[in-house]
């Protein structure tokens, strides 16, 4: 028992003196804390050095002569760093009789100059102006916290000062990358400056460059070149009258420049190669002074009216335009309405008939209206009635001539063969046909069938001689107005017999 006592405290005794031991001993790096009396111990155990290594002998070996050299440069002596003794610790911090202990980094100080060695600066840390994304917190593997994140203040913005314009103008003068709008060219110059940038082409050479190219494809189409310039220069004047106004339009809308040079021309190939029109009996329309054209209407799309004034136009030696007289669903329709307008046809009323006869017009009606246009094909070139004879009580007022007209062809453009009754009064139609091609061939089933047409004028019919007062007799216009329809039906019927097929 006593041994196993003695045992005990022989281990408590190693223990203690272990703790002991641990605790005397330094940590690795600690700086050692000096007392003021123990300075001059400090100093002497820090200054001391450890012996210098004895130098070896080396063995003798010949040497070479050395060659001369040339006196070296006196160098400047190298400022070096060196430690300072832990005397240099302590300094003194202001007060009586106390000191104080430096840091590890003041330790090296220049040598040459006796000056601390600059520090490094430490970088500032970076400002978080923004929370991150929850995307990007979950790829990093952080928990993303509920906590609001605490906002930024940002540094207040100096007022924004105004510049003088002279001042701001001075400052973008003085900038060499800008570039200063030039002044505008004085028309007293003949020749106008060079300008920088990229070479424009010249109109002119534009132009000889697409006339060259125009007569090439009509040297290939088998067309006169002459043709082809004379009209690309009657285009060019066309669009210069127009963008300077010098054009004309009467009370009627009626636009004689935009008919000369868009709307006929636009019908011409219809009217010389497609329907091959043949006209006769032109000498039949008066040069000069007002006239009443009665025809035949007929052909599901009232292509006919078009056909007859441009007829007139191009046949006759005068180039006599003819205003023709419409329904009202002409004028309703969007864009119809407009070129109606423009093209010289106007409402079919009395009042516009007389004003246009006034005028000296030529004036076009076409009196079986609707029922004349949307007749099914079995009772092709049979006229309706011609109504209540407005338009001869019109001539007989105005005491001018009346020139039947028969058109032969229209009829077999679009037969009808059948009227889509439900349809029509839909949409608000006279009538919805249904045609060999339409609907079944839906928009392309409305594109006309190429038809041979004859256009024949016959003699006028004079009213100047029933005196002032004609138009109030009724009698006398149901008389004129059935004279005039039973001309133009016989002369259908020659003009039947005539043809020698449909399409030829």
């Amino acid at each position: 028992m006593a041994a196993r006592q003695g045992a005990l405290a022989a281990g408590a005794a190693r223990a203690s003196g272990e703790r002991a031991r641990r605790r005397s001993t330094p940590l690795i790096g600690a700086e050692p804390v000096v007392a003021a009396g123990d300075t001059a111990d400090a100093v002497a155990s820090a200054t001391t050095k450890p012996a210098a290594k004895q130098a070896t002998p080396k063995k003798a070996t010949p040497k070479k002569p050395a060659a001369p050299k040339k006196p070296a440069a006196p160098k400047k002596p190298a400022a070096k760093k060196v430690a300072r003794t832990p005397s240099d610790l302590l300094v003194d911090s202001g007060t009586a009789g106390q000191k104080v202990a430096r840091t590890p980094s003041d330790l090296l100080v220049d040598s040459g100059t006796g000056e601390q060695a600059a520090r490094r600066p430490h970088r500032p840390a970076p400002k978080v102006r923004s929370a991150p994304s929850r995307r990007a917190s979950r790829q990093a593997g952080e928990r993303r916290t509920t906590s609001a994140p605490v906002p930024v203040a940002e540094a207040p913005r100096a007022p924004r000062v105004r510049l003088d314009p002279r001042e701001k103008a001075r400052r973008d003068a003085a900038r060499p990358h800008l570039r200063i709008a030039e002044p505008p060219l004085d028309p007293t110059v003949i020749e106008a400056p060079e300008r920088t940038g990229l070479p424009l082409p010249d109109i002119g050479d534009a132009l000889s460059a697409a006339i060259g190219l125009l007569r090439f494809g009509a040297q290939a189409a088998g067309i006169s070149p002459e043709d082809i310039e004379r009209r690309v220069a009657q285009v060019l004047a066309y669009i210069r009258r127009r963008i300077d106004g010098a054009y004309d339009v009467d009370d009627f809308g009626y636009d004689a420049d935009f008919t000369e040079n868009v709307f006929y021309p636009m019908l011409r190939p219809i009217y010389r190669h497609w329907f091959r029109v043949e006209v006769r009996g032109i000498e039949n329309i008066p040069a000069t002074g007002g006239a009443l054209v009665v025809s035949n209407h007929s052909g599901t799309i009232a292509i006919d009216s078009l056909m007859v004034q441009l007829a007139i136009h191009d046949e006759h030696p005068q180039h006599r335009a003819m205003r023709a007289l419409g329904a009202d669903l002409v004028f309703q329709t969007p864009f119809l309405g407009t070129v109606a307008r423009r093209s010289g046809s106007t409402l079919a009323t009395n009042s516009d008939a007389d004003r246009l006869f006034a005028q000296g017009e030529l004036v076009g009606v076409f009196p079986e209206g609707f029922k004349g246009v949307g007749k099914p094909f079995s009772e092709r070139y049979k006229l309706q009635r011609f109504g209540r004879g407005g338009f001869v009580a019109a001539a007989l007022a105005a005491q001018v001539p009346i020139i039947p007209c028969s058109v032969v062809g229209a009829e077999e453009i679009a037969p009808i063969i059948g009227n889509m009754s439900t349809v029509a009064r839909l949409f608000g139609l006279p009538y919805a046909p249904i045609t060999p091609t339409f609907p079944l061939f839906g928009p392309l089933g409305l594109i006309p069938l190429p038809s041979k047409w004859i256009i024949e004028f016959g003699a006028p019919i004079p009213t100047d001689s029933q005196g002032p007062g004609a138009a109030d007799d009724p009698m006398l216009v149901f008389d004129l107005t059935d004279q005039v329809r039973e001309t133009i039906q016989q002369t259908l019927y020659t003009l039947l017999m005539q043809r020698r097929s449909v399409f030829f």
